[in-house]
């Protein structure tokens, strides 16, 4: 008797171990269907690229005053989201619109400083004068309009990328900050500032890493802005690498 209950939970172990064994088997054969390619591009004929980005730029001054030119290093930081929206059947052409946010630093000679009697903003050279630190901060609420063009497919985020077309901003905050050995000048409301920003841009790379241009089509500042009677100007030119997810 005692031989025949060990058989029979020997059998029951067995049964088990087969039971759990096909059904492994079932569960992984499942998952591998899923792999196919067919399958894939059924579930994926509707896809979008690159509708998260982020990227960092070395930012440059162009149409600068006399004397006036850059120092120290000036650099952008931006992230956002663009809503990519193919226009032909394989979705390698799409139009992208989006939101996102930017922050840039620019180390300079421009002082940017304020009559305490009039309330007018002073803006003057600092060639020749000693200082610690003289630089601005912007920060904008970007929307990027582009073109987009790619080899990509449904299977693959490695493709070669060119997306260009233009992005408006508004700056939503300016600090200029002079610093010399008892004297600091702190600017934040200049009435001269040109705060929609419009500019051209043009993206391209391979995978991860893709080269990234910007330069703005107006000036940082209006005509009322002069040094003397020559025009303070400033547009912007960026220069980096830019990141893409999904």
């Amino acid at each position: 008797m005692e031989s025949i209950l060990k058989n029979t939970c020997r059998l029951k172990r067995i049964l088990l171990f087969l039971s759990l064994s096909l059904l492994t088997n079932y569960s992984f054969g499942q998952d591998v269907s899923l792999d196919d390619p067919q399958k894939e591009e059924v579930l994926d004929s509707l896809y979008r690229e690159d509708q998260f980005y982020a990227g960092f730029t070395f930012n440059l001054l162009w149409n600068t005053p006399s004397g006036v030119g850059q120092s120290g290093f000036s650099g952008g930081l931006h992230v956002g989201y663009t809503r990519d929206m193919p226009i032909n059947k394989r979705r390698n052409i799409a139009i992208g619109l989006g939101l996102g946010y930017s922050v840039n630093t620019y180390g300079q000679n421009l002082f940017i400083g304020e009559d305490v009697e009039t309330g007018q903003s002073i803006f003057r050279s600092l060639n020749g004068v000693d200082f610690d630190k003289n630089k601005f901060t912007t920060h904008l609420i970007e929307s990027p309009l582009e073109f987009r063009w790619r080899t990509s497919v449904p299977n693959t985020h490695k493709f070669w990328r060119i997306y260009t077309g233009l992005r408006v901003g508004y700056l939503y905050h300016f600090d200029s900050k002079f610093e010399q050995p008892g004297n600091q000048v702190n600017q934040i409301k200049i009435d001269e500032l040109d705060r929609w920003r419009v500019g051209a841009t043009f993206t391209f790379g391979w995978n991860t890493f893709n080269f990234h241009f910007y330069y703005s089509l107006n000036p940082l500042f209006n005509d009322n802005a002069r040094i003397g009677n020559e025009a303070v100007g400033l547009n912007v030119a960026k220069i980096g690498l830019m990141f893409y997810i999904l």
